[in-house]
């Protein structure tokens, strides 16, 4: 027997439809790259998503097409997430801090034709505009007269005239839930990176628990400003959420240096605000600099790295702040679990509840998790026994776009697939989930992923490099830092400048290690392969400057 109920797509414009219907005036609130403040609404967000729906339907794009942004938080970005999804075009959010090369690779691979940029990064456009012959439109996210006078890019537009000359009134297509939606590329540890591609269904999902109380808890009476960009598996779904809810959103722009977001905290009466460790930490720094407080900010979400116990304890302590520790992947739409405590914890001395606060939480519903042993055989929750996490769940990838990597997902007995987190963990009694280790050697720098192996092809290259092992090392303020560690060719002279120097202009400059460390042998295991445990054992001592 069927339920006897209407059965309607979850689709991304039923979002911004309802936040237009039910909370047209509030607040969206955007530090532009002029650098001034910008003011809209959801309804202005709502009519000038339809007019962009509008003029992507005159480029003659196909539906599935890729249009890819270069941008900072703001509400022309906010408005593409909308204007683009709802019509059937995919939204591919792009990394500005990737090489050029590294940029060019992932927009030809994800077949993009249209790329809509911040002023910001024109310089990074022209660089990489040449090797992509695929994208025919380039959209710059400014007023016409701030259009340059000689971009070098064919047929450039600026985005309000693109958009101005277009009609608001739009009907959004009844699509398939499963039609993809966005695509979001993450690094791994061999190989290019592979892309994450969202469905319609799957993002509605995960604005759902992501909104829950016992997760981000969103409300129509918050003020949230999300400081992780909107480039990082969008800005953790955050956008989706506010609109589900119709809160007002605050964005920070390309200013997040710790004054800045302090100041648009308490302008914007901030109850709530999400990012890396990094960025906190630059906050905390200019408050405890100036003897500054909190008069409206009440939560915080850390997530992209493990959050240190000072700055727990720091916005809790000193702030009053509730410090939401979050963990996800990009393959993940990217939320996992959220550590909020249950009732019965809310009794435990305050040491106790800050040792709970440290791991990453409890499972979002919606999500299942399990450890495993090597054999795949499922081990207990009993915040002792640590193994391979596994996760599985509506808002989890499946595979990668194209295909990229074969099938990730580990099967059981049942025949149910689960995906590889690469991360080893813990599951205590309570559900509470707490990361021991990695066990893929990718490196976490600011909330951003290296791959040690990128960082160890460049070094071999180098002519006096006989082998090259890059690990990451505990750092202060990034929490963790690459090195590399070298092997010279017999009879090779080679300095540490020297070996640094050769590294520009081949990666990212935040990509570069910080340091070189040059020994007689990197430790190898039976097979030939590099044993990074025992190098780390080794060089366990070594401090990062």
């Amino acid at each position: 027997m069927l339920g006897q109920m209407q059965s309607q797509p979850l689709l991304i414009s039923s979002l911004i439809t309802h936040a237009e219907r039910h909370h047209a005036s509030t607040e969206i609130v955007s530090r532009r790259v002029e650098g001034d403040i910008h003011r809209s609404n959801w309804g202005q967000i709502a009519r000038r998503a339809r007019q962009v729906a509008n003029a992507l339907d005159g480029l003659h794009l196909a539906a599935g097409d890729r249009v890819a942004t270069l941008a900072w938080n703001g509400y022309r970005h906010l408005e593409l997430y909308f204007g683009v999804s709802g019509t059937g075009r995919v939204l591919h959010t792009l990394n500005p801090r990737l090489h050029p090369e590294q940029l060019a690779w992932i927009v030809n691979h994800a077949d993009d034709r249209a790329v809509c940029f911040d002023m910001t990064f024109l310089p990074l456009v022209q660089a990489v505009a040449g090797k992509c012959p695929g994208v025919k439109h380039w959209v710059a996210l400014c007023d016409a007269d701030k259009l340059p006078a000689d971009s070098g890019l064919p047929g450039l537009v600026s985005y309000e005239a693109w958009i101005g000359a277009q009609p608001d009134t739009y009907l959004w297509p009844d699509l398939d839930e499963n039609s993809a939606s966005s695509m979001c590329y993450t690094s791994g540890t061999t190989g290019n990176p592979k892309a994450a591609l969202y469905s319609h269904r799957s993002t509605l999902l995960h604005a759902y628990g992501a909104a829950l109380p016992d997760a981000l808890g969103c409300s129509a009476r918050d003020a949230i400003l999300p400081v992780v960009p909107m480039f990082h598996v969008n800005a953790w779904g955050l956008p989706y959420s506010a609109a589900a809810v119709g809160c007002k959103l605050v964005f920070p722009g390309p200013a997040m240096d710790g004054k800045s977001v302090y100041e648009l905290i308490e302008a914007e009466k901030v109850s709530m605000a999400a990012g890396v460790p990094t960025v906190w930490q630059m906050l905390l720094g200019h408050m405890q600099a100036g003897g500054l407080k909190f008069s409206t900010l009440k939560r915080t979400v850390i997530g992209g790295s493990a959050c240190p116990p000072a700055m727990i304890n720091a916005f809790h302590d000193t702030y009053g702040v509730e410090v939401l520790h979050a963990w996800g992947m990009t393959e993940m739409s990217p939320l996992g679990t959220v550590c909020t405590l249950k009732n019965a914890q809310l009794a435990l001395s305050p040491e106790e509840q800050t040792k709970v606060r440290l791991k990453q939480g409890r499972a979002v519903y919606g999500v299942d998790m399990k450890i495993v042993d090597e054999s795949g055989n499922e081990l207990p929750w009993d915040g002792k026994a640590f193994g391979d996490l596994l996760v599985r769940g509506p808002w989890i990838i499946a595979s990668y776009f194209k295909g990229e990597g074969g099938d990730p997902l580990r099967y059981d007995a049942a025949g149910k697939g689960w995906f590889p987190t690469g991360d080893v963990a813990t599951i205590d009694a309570d559900g509470f989930m707490q990361i021991t280790d990695r066990s893929k050697d990718v490196i976490k720098s600011g909330g951003e992923w290296i791959s040690s192996i990128d960082v160890e092809n460049i070094a071999m290259a180098h002519p006096a490099v006989a082998m090259a092992a890059c690990i990451g090392m505990k750092h202060p303020k990034w929490d963790e830092r690459p090195i590399v560690v070298v092997v010279k060719k017999p009879g090779a002279e080679l300095t540490r400048e020297e070996l640094l120097a050769f590294y520009e202009g081949k990666t990212a400059k935040w990509q570069i290690p910080d340091d070189v460390v040059f020994v007689d042998a990197i430790p190898l295991g039976a097979t030939g392969k590099m044993q990074k445990m025992t190098l780390r054992q080794q060089l366990k001592d070594y401090v990062l400057k």
